[in-house]
């Protein structure tokens, strides 16, 4: 589905980006992954990178957040690459605190790591798109971009941001073949950390969602292959929901 794409994968090293890098790169794609955390620090995504080599999977590591790393990044996508097809931006940061408790630098840091890191990401992957004649954008949003959860509320302002710049990129940036859409996960978990919560929330995620479970990471990455690939050639500017029927 992705054979020939160039494709860049921010959070590279979180559970989304460990499931999407290597199901990118069995579909064919060339995949760079960022992260702000070292590759050692994930042996899975180690191994990965040593079964595919350089020539199909580059880790950088850099900080989405960071306008200067971000560059960098992108830079090196040209230089070893020469194009960019597809991006699919899943940095974020999150502090749990209702109004009165949250400080106006966690306030910030949330907003830096889950909205201006999405700004600063498609700020200067669209001009290597256009060069190369287009390409596909996914930002990861959330549920929670939607609706209210208590003292989710720097991630959920963040989110909800990240929808709307999401959909003015597709606007402003059709004609030159940019595809943008928000990828808007539920609740996700692997099943060794749902294994360790408490009886009483994996009951509560299973009256909150139509299918009565928590989802996989992989069952998200696959949405955002095809969002990326040119399966999806007329999607943009939408909200792609993957919640088990959460949000409905």
């Amino acid at each position: 589905m992705l054979q020939g794409k160039t494709i860049w994968i921010t959070g590279a090293l979180g559970q989304l980006g460990c499931s999407a890098v290597p199901l990118f790169l069995r579909q064919g794609a060339v995949v760079v992954g960022s992260d702000i955390a070292p590759l050692e620090q994930v042996p899975a995504m180690q191994a990965v990178a040593e079964q595919y080599g350089e020539e199909r999977f580059r880790f950088i590591r850099a900080d989405a957040s960071s306008e200067e790393e971000v560059k960098a990044v992108v830079g090196e996508i040209d230089r070893a690459f020469g194009r960019l097809d597809g991006a699919f931006f899943n940095a974020y940061r999150n502090v749990w605190k209702p109004l009165l408790e949250l400080s106006l630098e966690e306030w910030e840091a949330t907003l830096t790591g889950t909205l201006t890191s999405a700004f600063l990401c498609c700020k200067y992957a669209v001009p290597l798109m256009i060069r190369t004649g287009g390409g596909s954008i996914v930002n990861t949003s959330s549920v929670l971009g939607h609706i209210p959860k208590k003292g989710c509320l720097g991630y959920g302002a963040g989110k909800a941001g990240v929808n709307q710049l999401t959909r003015v990129i597709a606007r402003d940036y059709a004609e030159f073949g940019i595809r943008a859409n928000a990828l808007v996960p539920g609740d996700f978990k692997a099943p060794e950390k749902l294994a360790a919560l408490p009886v009483s929330t994996v009951e509560m995620i299973r009256r909150e969602t139509f299918m009565g479970r928590s989802g996989s990471a992989d069952e998200v990455s696959q949405v955002a292959a095809f969002l990326l690939s040119d399966a999806s050639s007329y999607v943009t500017g939408s909200l792609y929901t993957v919640d088990g029927g959460y949000h409905a």
